[in-house]
């Protein structure tokens, strides 16, 4: 079985419906009920939204799957003026009455964003990891990993390089972005993709660090990397598997 919604957005507001599909309907922030049934808040078909003359530029188009239920979910922006009546869509988390399908669609819309580091030695060689748990296990990818809350991505990436490697980074900051100013010539690139029909949007912050670290010893995390190596660039990309770290690679002289 697959069922079919619309998720309509449009500068942060979104259009909501009751189980008649009905709306514009507004979720409650912290309501929760655990006597009888809550009405159900959820997306819009696409005919309920027609009914009420709305129409659409679609974006995409993602399958969810729930409790072995495939949801089809068209995204798309609505052809209006700034809809004040809709829901804000960073109200439907706390409301026990949205249905999951619509938490989940408004979650996908989330960025999930990483950070990664290019480093090089005296011999232009790049330093990559084997990572031992995760989507690319067993495969070489360039230090970095997620953003922490409140993290500017410089500085994440100077962290995965600790806590993946065991060492001390300093990444080129010229602008003071993250702090002080610091170096001379920076090199990074910021990438966006999403992979697969799930619809999750990843951003990618990619920072180049030349450096001298061989005072320093190369210490994998034990749970997370099971190797850590230098290699020339045409075997580091002979050897990349995400998409994100061929890019940087592929750039990396620009």
């Amino acid at each position: 079985m697959v069922k079919e919604y619309l998720h309509l957005e449009h500068d942060g507001k979104l259009l909501l419906v009751d189980q008649h599909g009905n709306g514009p309907v507004k979720p409650v922030k912290g309501r929760f009920s655990s006597e009888g049934p809550i009405p159900i808040i959820r997306l819009p078909t696409e005919e309920e939204a027609a009914r009420m003359g709305l129409d659409w530029s679609v974006k995409r188009v993602n399958r969810i799957v729930l409790a072995n239920v495939a949801h089809i979910i068209t995204y798309a922006t609505p052809n209006i003026k700034w809809p004040s009546d809709w829901a804000w869509k960073d109200s439907v988390i706390s409301d026990s009455a949205v249905d999951p399908v619509t938490r989940e669609s408004v979650y996908r819309t989330l960025h999930r964003v990483v950070s990664k580091v290019l480093i090089t030695n005296k011999r232009s060689e790049i330093l990559m990891a084997k990572v031992s748990r995760g989507f690319f296990t067993g495969c070489w990818t360039l230090p970095g990993g997620f953003v922490d809350y409140d993290e500017h991505p410089r500085d994440a990436a100077e962290r995965e390089a600790l806590e993946e490697l065991g060492i001390s980074i300093e990444i080129p900051d010229p602008k003071g972005e993250s702090g002080d100013a610091s170096g001379e010539n920076e090199w990074s690139i910021v990438q966006t993709a999403i992979f697969n029909e799930e619809g999750l949007n990843w951003v990618s912050f990619t920072y180049r660090c030349d450096t001298d670290i061989e005072d320093q010893e190369i210490v994998p995390k034990d749970d997370e990397i099971s190797e850590a190596r230098w290699f020339p660039k045409d075997e580091a990309l002979r050897r990349a598997v995400s998409l994100f770290d061929i890019e940087a690679l592929t750039r990396l002289d620009d």
